[in-house]
């Protein structure tokens, strides 16, 4: 029989975003129920998919302090899942450990995982059974233990695990710490994972792993930004997972970054005009969501010192020229990473060590068997040395020679072109 799973994590509901500079009311507003607003998406999704199993991989809440509107919409989406048919099955994680408390209840149909041992849940659906969910919550904050070999597969259908555990990412709390083979090693066709806040798919085929990621981004920063959302699961009882899991954008905000190049730009406006185009083409990919940008500006640009001058004044007229967009597109910062143009002919003319190397570059040009020649000598020496060849098969013999020009250059003329 085929059915349909929504695995979801990290939902942190009513919590606010971190990271950001000071915003105005109608984006501080818009980011206050993001989070909810997207739960409400989850739920959609649910029904519209017909699934029969909502996976909640952990950090449902934040901490402990969890408002009550929060707790309401939870318990108001869980019952209405309940009346549809869909079972909903949740573990707590890090954020949200039994020892702070369930929370108020969450509806019929729904079962909350003990922390003690791993319970096995059959889903049985017209005499046949779907699935075997198998979970376990955290009940400390910090949990130590491997709990992805405490799993065994056991009743009928496609067996899943629910669990919310590193799975070997240094970029986050080593919290149920476990490997890929751990999870190869327990018998489960499918996991359902929460923790790591990016999407990521550990294992394909047999068994099946994925991270969903957050449902909202919550920051501008790291695994926050970029589309979240759900993962949908295609499944036969028997058969186990019939294609791979297919991600879903839920997110009400999205949080991107970018980088703009403004190399050449002639002045101030145009550099304006090639941020403006950049962030349209966030806000055409973010699908109809409010847009929350920070831009990186790299590049040789002329009026060097004038941006800086006037990086507060263009940030506030993104700001303005965005909000009076529907949805909004608010640009929280921008990073200058831009320098000035080297200025050759200037460095020519100045009789200087600087001038000497610009020269060199300049007859190594017109000569390209002696820059082969310097290169093979060099090349030779390096394999002298325990290191990997820098130069083989790396970047053309003519790039290099622009890229050591524009390094000696900048460090003669102290960085600013001149």
């Amino acid at each position: 029989m085929r059915f349909k799973v929504v695995h979801a994590a990290d939902l942190h509901l009513d919590t606010p975003c971190s990271g950001l500079g000071r915003t105005s009311p109608a984006v501080a507003e818009a980011l206050r129920e993001a989070s909810l607003d997207a739960f409400a998406g989850l739920v959609d999704l649910c029904l519209r998919e017909q699934a029969a199993i909502l996976l909640l991989a952990g950090d449902v809440y934040d901490g402990p302090e969890r408002g009550i509107r929060a707790e309401r919409r939870l318990r108001a989406g869980l019952e209405q899942l309940g009346a549809a048919g869909v079972r909903t099955f949740v573990v707590h994680g890090n954020h949200d450990p039994l020892s702070q408390g369930a929370g108020p209840a969450w509806g019929s149909g729904t079962y909350i995982f003990p922390a003690d041992e791993v319970a096995a849940v059959p889903v049985e659906v017209d005499g046949t059974v779907l699935a075997t969910v198998h979970g376990i919550s955290f009940r400390e904050r910090e949990e130590h233990r491997n709990l992805a070999r405490l799993f065994r597969p056991s009743g009928e259908g496609l067996q899943i695990g629910l669990m919310h555990a590193n799975v070997g990412d240094p970029q986050h709390a080593p919290y149920a710490p476990c490997s890929v083979e751990d999870l190869r090693g327990a018998g489960m066709d499918y996991w359902a994972l929460g923790h790591v806040h990016r999407r990521r798919l550990l294992l394909e085929g047999g068994p099946w792993a994925a991270y969903p990621g957050v449902l909202q981004g919550r920051s501008p920063s790291g695994g926050e930004t970029g589309a979240k959302g759900a993962l949908v699961l295609d499944c036969d009882h028997s058969l186990g997972l019939l294609e791979p899991p297919r991600f879903v954008a839920l997110d009400r905000i999205r949080f991107e970054t970018l980088q703009v190049d403004i190399s050449g730009a002639l002045d101030l406006q145009e550099a304006l005009d090639r941020l403006e185009a950049a962030g349209q083409a966030a806000r055409e990919a973010a699908q109809g969501r409010g847009l929350i940008l920070r831009a990186t500006l790299t590049g040789d640009f002329g009026p060097e010192a004038e941006l800086q001058l006037r990086q507060g004044e263009i940030l506030q007229s993104l700001q303005e020229a965005g909000l009076g967009q529907d949805p909004f597109v608010w640009w929280d910062a921008l990073d200058l990473r831009t320098r000035a143009p080297i200025r050759r002919e200037e460095i020519r003319g100045g009789g200087d060590l600087a001038a000497e190397v610009l020269g060199e570059a300049d007859r190594l040009r017109a000569e390209p068997d002696d820059l082969s020649r310097i290169l093979t000598d060099l090349e030779q020496e390096l394999a002298r040395f325990p290191v990997r060849d820098a130069l083989a098969g790396r970047t053309p013999a003519d790039a290099l020679l622009v890229e050591a020009e524009e390094i000696c250059l900048r460090l003669l003329t102290g960085g600013d072109g001149r």
